[in-house]
C-alpha cells in the first residue's frame, strides 16, 4: 500500500506508472519551463512522494489563492491520517489498539468506512489493519527479509474485522493490542481530490494533480485534452499508450515497482497479501480509469493482491471502471473500455 507522508527521501526510488504528459513529451520538472502565464505548475514532498499541480485559468491573483488552499487542505488532510506522525489520529488509533476507542472526525472515518466496505467486498484482499505487518521495511538500503516467525506472528493481527467503527459515536477502536491501521492505500485519492474541489472552488476550472502515479484532472489544457500515459511497470522506459482526457477523471496506480528490494531471487515489494503478511505474487501493475475517486479507492491494491481472474469479477460489477492489468506472464490484460481509449504513446494530442 502507498505510505501517506512516509519520509521524502523514499521520493527518489519511486517510479510512477501514470505519467503526465505534455505534448509527446514526459513531464519533467523542466517542462512548463516556458509556461504561458496562464498556466501555473508547482511541486511539493508530500504523502511520501512528489505532488505536481497543474492550474489555468483566472488571474495570477486567483491562481495563487487557490492553489495556497489546496496545498493547505491536502496538508491538513495528509498530518491527519499519516501513521508516521504520533500527533495524528491514525497513530492515536494505533497506539489505543486493545484498550479503548478513539474519536475521530467525519472525513477520517469516510476513509475508514470506504477502507472496510472494500475490504467486505474483496473478502479481506484489501485491509487497512496490514499496519500491524511491522516486520517489514522497504526504505533506501533496505535489503533483509523479515524473520519468517515475525511475519507469522504479525500475520495474526491482521484482519479487517478487527477495526470497529462507530460512526454514530464517531468512534474507532482495533480489538486486539499489537492491531495498526495504514491508510496508505485509501488515503492518497481523496487527498487529492480535496485539493481538486480547492482548486475547484476558487475558480480553477482547468487543473491536474499528480501525485505519484495517481493523476486527477479537470477541463482542459490549453483549450486541448489532458494527456497521461501508461508506463509498462516490466519495462518503465516504455510506454504502453497514452489516454486523453478531459472534463473530471481520475487515472490510479498500484504496483511491484514503486518501493522493493531484491531477496531470495523474488522481488519484495511494498504491497503486503492480507492473508500471507508477505508482498503479492500476482500481476506487476494496475492502472484504474474513472471519473471520481470513491470508484477506484484502493482497488489496485487489492487487485494487486486478487490477481487478474478474481479482479475480472470484481470489475464486471464496476462498469464505470477501467482497467490495464501488467501481469506476471508478462502479458497485458485490459478491460474492452481501456483498449479503446488507450492511444498509441505516438499519437497526436
Amino acid at each position: 500500500m502507498h505510505d501517506i507522508n512516509r519520509p521524502t527521501s523514499l521520493t527518489r526510488r519511486r517510479m510512477a506508472l501514470a505519467l503526465p504528459l505534455l505534448g509527446n513529451a514526459a513531464w519533467l520538472p523542466s517542462a512548463f519551463a516556458s509556461t504561458p502565464a496562464a498556466v501555473q505548475r508547482e511541486s511539493r514532498a508530500l504523502m511520501g512522494t512528489r505532488l505536481d499541480i497543474v492550474a489555468e485559468g483566472g488571474s495570477e491573483k486567483q491562481r495563487r489563492t487557490a492553489l495556497d488552499h489546496a496545498w493547505h487542505e491536502m496538508e491538513r488532510l495528509a498530518a491527519l491520517m499519516t501513521r508516521y506522525d504520533p500527533a495524528s489520529t491514525v497513530s492515536a488509533i494505533n497506539r489505543a489498539a486493545g484498550i479503548h476507542a478513539v474519536t475521530v472526525g467525519a472525513e477520517l472515518m469516510t476513509v475508514l468506512e470506504t477502507a472496510q466496505n472494500l475490504a467486505a467486498r474483496t473478502q479481506g484482499a484489501f485491509d487497512i489493519t496490514v499496519g500491524a505487518l511491522k516486520a517489514w521495511h522497504f526504505d533506501i538500503g533496505q535489503n533483509t527479509l523479515p524473520a519468517a516467525s515475525d511475519i507469522e506472528t504479525q500475520r495474526r493481527l491482521v484482519g479487517y474485522r478487527g477495526l470497529v467503527l462507530d460512526k454514530h459515536a464517531s468512534t474507532v477502536q482495533l480489538t486486539q493490542r499489537g492491531m495498526a491501521i495504514d491508510l496508505g492505500g485509501v488515503a492518497k485519492l481523496p487527498i487529492l481530490e480535496a485539493g481538486m474541489k480547492a482548486l475547484q472552488h476558487h475558480g480553477i476550472g482547468n487543473a491536474m494533480l499528480n501525485g505519484g502515479g495517481d493523476v486527477l484532472i479537470a477541463g482542459r489544457l490549453r483549450d486541448r485534452p489532458w494527456r497521461v500515459g501508461l508506463r509498462d511497470p516490466r519495462a518503465p522506459e516504455k510506454m504502453l499508450g497514452v489516454l486523453a482526457l478531459e472534463g473530471q477523471a481520475i487515472v490510479a496506480s498500484s504496483g511491484d515497482y514503486e518501493r522493493f528490494f531484491i531477496a531470495q531471487g523474488e522481488r519484495q515489494h511494498h504491497i503486503l497479501d492480507p492473508h500471507t503478511g508477505r508482498p503479492t505474487y500476482g500481476p506487476h501493475g494496475v492502472s484504474l480509469l474513472a471519473r471520481d475517486a470513491a470508484s477506484v479507492n484502493g482497488l489496485g491494491a487489492a487487485i494487486m493482491v486478487l490477481g487478474t481472474n478474481r479482479a475480472r469479477a470484481l470489475l464486471a460489477s464496476q462498469p464505470q471502471v477501467q482497467a490495464l492489468v501488467a501481469q506476471r506472464d508478462q502479458s497485458i490484460w485490459q478491460t474492452q473500455g481501456m483498449a479503446a481509449m488507450l492511444q498509441a504513446a505516438s499519437s497526436p494530442a
